[in-house]
C-alpha cells in the first residue's frame, strides 16, 4: 500500500491590488458614492443578513467598458475577457508628474507582455479624492499599443487628467481597441512580471464594472 501523500504544486504568492470599497471610498466628483443598508439582519425570525448596495460601477478598482467613452461602444458585460487575465508587467513611474511620458517607462518596455500596469503613487490614496492624479500621456498609450499591449492599468482614478473634457487617452483606448483598469493599489508591488487576474462582472448594460484584481507570482 502506497502511503505517500500527494504532491501539490508550489503555491504562488498573490498580491491583492484591489482598492477597498466602503462608505467614504472616494469617487470622481459628482459620481455616485457607495452606500449600503440592511434589508434583513440575523434574528430569531431571520437566519441571514442581506444588504442592499448603491454604487457607481467606477467605485474602487474597476474596468471601463468602451461604452464609457464611446456612445456606440460595448457594455462591460459584452467585452471579451481574454485581456483581463494573463501575463502582465508592473512598471514604476512614482512621482513622475501629471502625465506618464514614454521616458518614465522606457526602462522597462523590452519584451512587453500584452498587459501593463503603471504605479505612480508611493501610497495610493484609498481614502481621499486626488484632483492632481497622474494620468497617461496619449502618445505613451499609442506606443504601448504599437508594441502589442492590449490592456493598460494605473493606480490613479483615471488614465486622463481629472479636469479633462476631451479624454484624449480614453480616445486612444477606443481607437486602438484596448482595455483599461483604474484605481489599482500597487503600493506593495515591485517592478516586474506577474500574472494578472482582474475579471469584470457580467453587467450587460453597464459602462464599467468593479473588480477584485490580483497579481500572482510567475511560476
Amino acid at each position: 500500500m502506497n502511503s505517500s501523500k500527494p504532491v501539490h504544486p508550489r503555491q504562488r504568492r498573490i498580491w491583492d491590488i484591489s482598492a477597498p470599497v466602503r462608505v467614504g471610498t472616494p469617487v470622481f466628483p459628482g459620481d455616485t458614492e457607495y452606500a449600503q443598508e440592511w434589508n434583513a439582519t440575523i434574528s430569531p425570525n431571520c437566519p441571514v443578513n442581506v444588504a442592499t448596495i448603491t454604487l457607481s460601477p467606477h467605485v474602487g478598482s474597476h474596468a471601463d467598458a468602451p461604452l464609457h467613452y464611446d456612445p456606440n461602444g460595448a457594455t462591460i458585460g459584452d467585452v471579451p475577457l481574454e485581456a483581463y487575465i494573463g501575463p502582465c508587467r508592473v512598471i514604476h513611474a512614482i512621482g513622475c508628474g501629471p502625465l506618464i511620458q514614454w521616458e518614465h517607462i522606457a526602462h522597462a518596455v523590452a519584451d512587453l507582455p500584452e498587459r501593463v500596469l503603471v504605479r505612480t503613487y508611493r501610497n495610493m490614496p484609498v481614502d481621499r479624492w486626488d484632483p492632481e492624479l497622474t494620468a497617461y500621456a496619449p502618445q505613451t498609450i499609442e506606443r504601448l499599443a504599437d508594441l502589442g499591449v492590449k490592456l493598460i492599468g494605473i493606480d490613479s482614478a483615471s488614465i486622463d487628467p481629472a479636469p479633462s473634457k476631451t479624454l484624449d487617452s480614453h480616445q486612444v483606448i477606443r481607437r486602438r481597441d484596448m482595455r483599461v483598469l483604474e484605481n489599482l493599489v500597487l503600493d506593495e508591488v515591485e517592478e516586474g512580471d506577474y500574472e494578472l487576474i482582474a475579471l469584470p462582472l457580467k453587467l450587460v448594460t453597464a459602462d464599467a464594472s468593479p473588480l477584485r484584481a490580483i497579481l500572482r507570482a510567475c511560476s
